[in-house]
């Protein structure tokens, strides 16, 4: 991602002042939609359970996501 654009930079800032859970979570919902921000958790969870060794179609089967979704992760961790 590139923090170079002044939109990303806004948008990291913006979630960086958050100041508790609640103020995140207000500013999160009114930036996503309710099945975005489903979403996001289980993205981050599916990072998590690829870092713990856990096959990729168990994940799948776990989180309730398609298999490309968790390939996603596989190819974002393989980058960093």
């Amino acid at each position: 991602m590139n923090t170079k654009d002044p939109y990303t930079e806004a948008f990291l800032n913006a979630i960086l002042a958050a100041d508790s859970h609640d103020s995140l979570m207000s500013l999160l919902e009114s930036l996503l939609t309710p099945a975005e921000l489903n979403e996001i958790p289980k993205r981050l969870q599916i990072l998590k359970m690829l870092q713990a060794g856990i096959p990729q179609r168990k994940i799948a089967e776990q989180l309730g996501v398609g298999i490309a979704t968790v390939s996603r992760g596989a190819r974002a961790l393989k980058r960093d």
